[in-house]
């Protein structure tokens, strides 16, 4: 945990002190959280300087106070005002969040792929996923890079999976559909030893995680599938609490989140090409399969984007409204989907 950060201005002795607390279930080693403490929490407190308000933060990382996956239940019960939402570990509460996560070989291009869902926020459809949970989203969208496979062997055709237990978070496991591979439900932290215990034979993951999470050390062959960026969760907040909060800090928690988006592209463009190099150094085989063996992995799954939109529909939501939106913005900006997943 992170020590509370009390906030100070020239008008501090005037302002009101209101206190926050912000959680994430990783730990600072990982952009998302530490970028909440560097940029976010410190884009507020500029935006409030001169107002009549302060905030006193409590910074809760790691566990602390949720695991990875219970930060939406705990900004939504109050145990904290202000969280980092890893909507990838909520694919029922946040079903129109996770589109990405079902529509792999879509995009490898994180900004493209963050800056589309966050646009398609103005869907009154999508902020209502997060208001029937008690949260209202800022943004500071979480962008993951291109996902991988990260492996105890080497993979030269997809046959060289059959019957390898390949941990994944939430939804992609069902990107391992056809594959012969056993998909198991994982994350990042715990990911390492499971790997070095043999529970796992590999892992579904992305490169900027995996070098801090050294996972290169027991996962040595990485394989570039072109599984695709992905929008991963975001920053939101209690919204009893922020409805109740004056504009001056609402206005600063949203302009705080949009400098955090920025920051955060920034940082990852440059992190994926770092993440690589270091792990090869480090002993990594790394190798990138061609588009044959791409397509004929995407060929050989189910349209588990259809079967979710229409789950997603079932449920009273916009998930067919959604894949189709998202789709088209993809195209319309010049991407090339692998499989067009909403026209089949």
């Amino acid at each position: 945990m992170i020590a509370a950060v009390a906030v100070t201005a020239a008008s501090s002795a005037q302002a009101e002190a209101i206190d926050v607390t912000y959680v994430a279930g990783h730990p600072p080693v990982f952009r998302w959280v530490r970028l909440a403490n560097e940029v976010f929490i410190p884009s507020v407190n500029k935006a409030l300087e001169g107002t009549e308000y302060t905030i006193n933060w409590d910074e809760q990382y790691g566990g602390s106070l949720a695991k990875v996956g219970d930060e939406l239940e705990a900004v939504e019960e109050g145990l904290a005002e202000i969280g980092g939402i890893s909507s990838v570990f909520d694919p029922a509460k946040l079903s129109l969040q996770n589109v990405t996560y079902y529509t792999p070989f879509v995009s490898s291009d994180a900004n493209l792929v963050v800056e589309t869902v966050d646009k398609l926020h103005a869907n009154p459809a999508m902020k209502a996923t997060w208001e029937e949970n008690g949260l209202e989203y800022l943004g500071g969208p979480i962008g993951i890079d291109d996902y991988l496979l990260m492996t105890t062997f080497p993979v030269n055709s997809i046959e060289d999976l059959q019957g390898k237990k390949i941990g994944a978070p939430g939804p992609a496991v069902n990107w391992l559909e056809g594959t012969g591979a056993v998909g198991v439900s994982g994350n990042l932290t715990t990911y390492y030893n499971e790997i070095k215990t043999g529970v796992y034979d590999g892992v579904i993951v992305f490169a900027t995680a995996a070098l801090p999470g050294k996972l290169h050390e027991v996962a040595p062959y990485i394989t570039k599938v072109g599984f695709g960026a992905q929008y991963a969760g975001a920053i939101a907040a209690n919204k009893d609490w922020y409805d109740s909060q004056p504009e001056a800090v609402q206005k600063a928690l949203k302009s705080a989140a949009d400098t955090y988006k920025a920051a955060y592209l920034a940082d990852l463009d440059k992190a994926v090409t770092a993440g690589f190099k270091a792990m090869a150094e480090q002993g990594a085989t790394i190798s990138e399969v061609d588009d044959e063996f791409r397509q004929k992995w995407a060929a050989g799954m189910d349209n588990v984007a259809k079967k979710w939109a229409a789950q997603v529909d079932s449920e009273g939501k916009a998930g067919t409204e959604i894949l189709k939106a998202y789709l088209d913005a993809i195209r319309e900006a010049g991407g090339t989907p692998v499989r067009d997943w909403d026209k089949e």
